[in-house]
């Protein structure tokens, strides 16, 4: 039988306890009125001038977590993947390879270099060693006839500057000029906005300053597509694209379509979906400058697309289906992608 002294103890526990319970139910109550939040049960009765400062500054304090993990996810750009671009190098002195840390023998072709990244290896393991290559901007000097997911490694970005800053360039101020694409600028001028971008990267200037015709910001990032050794729509995808745009059934091809674009590599397909949509935002001033869907099959399909070593007769014969694979990417940009 419990003695006197434990059960006056245990009652003063389950008062304790209770009393904390009502001041943790007090304190959340509170909180969620400083919010504005619907709460059932009593709240001290104070004006509401009191809960203005505190509620203001709770929610600024979630809004601003919010924001910062938004920012966080959207600016982490994407990881791609790349095999390295290795090429027979002669090394001067002693060296090592960099993958099994044996001693590279012999006194000229030793090994591989990686021209991206610098890695150094023996011709052998040059077989084995990971996808794991990053470019180094000492090694990248260029902008255009550069590999695409190269371009993108280097900088850190979603897809090639020159496509995002042409595209803006473009959007702004021409949309509604009539034949946009189809018109091409001065030959002389588009080189100069080659070299900028080769010289200065991100930091080239094609504001209407500088170049005030938008033709030759068009024909820069056709010139840029035209020079990608590595078609955007890649060699290995193409033979899939052109058996899709043979399908008569709409609804086919597009379901071929969908799974010719798994083929891409990650950063193609990102530059793919991202102009798409930008030529699809052309479309919709169609009355202004005269370039439908179908038109801008026509510029873009030999831009995007080039037949793996196919004789002349076989490639003339896909110029329809190159324009028909980009019309119909354009218009179905929004399920496609």
């Amino acid at each position: 039988m419990p003695s006197r002294e434990s059960c006056v103890i245990s009652k003063g526990e389950k008062r304790s306890g209770r009393r904390s319970k009502k001041e943790a139910g007090h304190k959340g109550a509170v909180f969620t009125a400083a919010l504005g939040l619907n709460v059932r049960g009593s709240v001290p009765s104070l004006p509401v001038t009191f809960w203005q400062p505190i509620r203001s500054f709770a929610l600024s304090q979630l809004t601003s977590l919010v924001r910062r993990a938004t920012l966080r996810e959207s600016d982490l750009a994407p990881k791609y993947e790349k095999v390295h671009n290795f090429k027979v190098h002669t090394f001067r002195g002693p060296h090592w390879c960099e993958y099994c840390a044996n001693f590279m023998w012999g006194l000229i072709a030793q090994g591989v270099k990686c021209a991206d990244c610098g890695l150094n290896v023996h011709k052998q393991c040059s077989k084995v060693v990971p996808n794991d290559c990053q470019p180094d901007l000492r090694h990248v000097k260029k902008v255009y006839s550069c590999d695409l997911t190269t371009l993108v490694k280097a900088h850190n970005t979603k897809r090639p500057m020159v496509v995002d800053m042409c595209i803006q360039e473009i959007e702004a101020r021409g949309l509604q000029s009539e034949g946009l694409y189809r018109i091409s600028g001065f030959s002389e001028l588009i080189e100069d906005v080659k070299m900028a971008f080769d010289r200065d990267g991100e930091k080239a200037d094609i504001s209407s300053s500088v170049y005030e015709d938008i033709n030759i910001i068009t024909g820069a990032l056709k010139l840029y597509f035209r020079e990608l050794p590595i078609p955007l729509i890649t060699y290995d995808a193409y033979p899939r694209f052109i058996e899709a745009a043979k399908i008569a059934d709409p609804d086919k091809r597009l379901e071929s379509l969908h799974e010719a674009l798994k083929l891409l590599p990650p950063a193609h397909c990102e530059t793919l979906r991202y102009l798409m949509a930008h030529l699809k935002r052309v479309t919709q001033y169609e009355k202004e400058n005269l370039m439908s869907s179908e038109n801008l099959g026509i510029v873009f399909g030999p831009t995007l697309m080039r037949a793996p070593e196919l004789d002349a007769m076989t490639a003339l014969n896909d110029i329809r289906y190159q324009r028909l694979v980009v019309e119909t990417l354009i218009t179905n940009e929004d399920v496609l992608f």
